[in-house]
């Protein structure tokens, strides 16, 4: 059972720092610079965490700065307010992520400069074959864990969670970080902090901190809120992997 939880637990929080640091903080904010070199690096460490669930970081930033320009309007590409529960927030959500991913939907040019591109990469990475042997891996790795030790096959139902890890950190993200919580801003719109449970998301649901401040890389702005993600930014900055712009 804990090489269960054990998997659980590392594969979840890689996906959430991979996610928030190279999806949000560095393709869709550039809060940070690095080398073409990392950049590749950072590229493929985000699609091992996130396996079969791996989100193209071009499309994810451009939805990303449409949605701080758009917060909880109609024109917002994944508001919970306009939808009547979380499952049809995320399928909304996926159709305009693969439009922008396959060309069939394009975005105004503002959006859509500087963006991280390794179209080679991208086009494996997200591929339906890619993603269907992380699921086959996940999927045994459970199997054989249960047959060793006689464990109840009802731990399978973990694994539609490692299946759309991304997804579903990102779904968590938008629901409850738009509906849940406190203010600390007023952004005219309807983000919110949503601790105490932020910190299973890594810094991510101080929503209403970021939307006041997109350009911050520390999302935790009053003295009792920590984001993890920031102090592991600084870390990196100051052993030369990234060089942090406004530390």
């Amino acid at each position: 059972m804990i090489y269960l939880i054990i998997f659980f637990v590392l594969h979840w929080f890689a996906s959430v720092f991979f996610q928030t640091a190279f999806l949000h903080r560095y393709a869709s904010h550039k809060m940070f610079t690095m080398g073409p070199v990392r950049e590749k690096i950072f590229f493929i460490f985000t699609w091992m965490s996130q396996g079969s669930s791996y989100l193209v970081p071009r499309a994810y930033a451009v939805m990303h700065r449409m949605h701080h320009d758009f917060s909880d309007t109609e024109k917002d590409p994944h508001s919970p307010h306009f939808f009547k529960d979380v499952i049809s927030m995320m399928l909304k959500t996926k159709e305009i992520y693969t439009g922008f991913v396959t060309g069939k939907l394009t975005a105004a040019s503002k959006y859509c400069q500087d963006l991280p591109v390794w179209e080679k990469f991208e086009k494996f990475a997200g591929s339906s074959y890619t993603r269907l042997a992380w699921g086959a891996l996940y999927t045994a790795f459970y199997l054989l864990i249960i047959i060793k030790f006689d464990l109840s096959y009802f731990w399978l139902l973990l694994l539609p969670i490692h299946y759309l890890m991304g997804p579903i950190h990102g779904a968590i993200v938008n629901w409850c970080g738009h509906k849940y919580g406190y203010s600390n801003f007023n952004n005219h719109d309807k983000s919110k902090n949503s601790e105490p449970i932020g910190f299973l998301l890594m810094g991510e649901l101080f929503q209403n901190n970021h939307h006041k401040y997109p350009t911050s890389a520390n999302f935790a702005k009053r003295w009792f809120e920590f984001d993890p993600t920031y102090v592991i930014l600084v870390m990196m900055h100051y052993t030369g992997i990234i060089r942090l712009q406004n530390k």
